[in-house]
């Protein structure tokens, strides 16, 4: 009887959006997401670079490694 609760639940939620037609709301917040990342790593690149020699002189190992 709870098998035939939980089939009926699932069929009533209605038909599934298509799987091959993307949202073009999430394509766009996709893309925008990339566009700050890309952004992000680029900053992060740019500090590295200029303050490489002073972030590996001031790394402390820990553990004696």
């Amino acid at each position: 009887m709870a098998e035939q609760e939980r089939k009926q639940k699932r069929d009533a939620g209605g038909s599934p959006p298509e799987a091959g037609q993307p949202n073009p709301e999430t394509i766009k917040k996709g893309k925008k997401l990339k566009e700050d990342l890309d952004k992000l790593m680029d900053e992060i690149d740019e500090v590295l670079e200029e303050n490489a020699e002073e972030f590996v002189k001031s790394y402390v190992q820990r553990g004696g490694e």
